[in-house]
């Protein structure tokens, strides 16, 4: 039977750091449910999927508005 590999699992700081934003905005795209997230075994920090985040920031230059230009 094959083995699947662990989803690499950033903290809230990496995960800002790879979007370009704030932590504070992970944690609102997390508590809006727009970025899937687990909770540490304490409960009081989140882990998020790497795959998730940049599936995230690939869906949001596909929704991006052209240049009005």
């Amino acid at each position: 039977m094959a083995t699947q590999a662990a989803p690499v699992l950033l903290t809230v700081a990496e995960t800002a750091s790879v979007m370009g934003v704030s932590k504070q905005t992970v944690y609102r795209l997390v508590h809006d449910g727009h970025l899937p997230a687990v909770r540490t075994a304490s409960g009081k920090s989140f882990r998020i999927p790497e795959a998730a985040v940049h599936a995230y920031v690939r869906e949001s230059f596909k929704q991006a508005p052209a240049d009005p230009r």
